[in-house]
């Protein structure tokens, strides 16, 4: 049995993540710099994210959504 590899294919859901965690961040009021620091992430890294050109890993959603009060979940949940 073979997989027809285009019938797998799945738009990538990082551009949608990172819109997701920005509007969660703007919501709690944080600024990247406060998120950065209350999750312990890198600015940086996390601008990557919210910009969709970084892939977040599953700890660091949970670290992320830990810092904003919001269940991971909540920031997949439109992925």
């Amino acid at each position: 049995m073979t997989r027809d590899s285009d019938s797998l294919a799945v738009a990538d859901p990082r551009p949608a993540f990172g819109l997701r965690l920005a509007e969660a961040r703007r919501a709690a009021g944080l600024s990247q710099e406060a998120l950065a620091h209350d999750s312990g992430l890198a600015r940086s890294y996390l601008g990557g994210v919210e910009r969709g050109k970084r892939n977040i890993s599953l700890v660091n959603i949970c670290r992320v959504a830990a810092a904003l009060g919001v269940r991971p979940a909540d920031l997949l949940s439109t992925l």
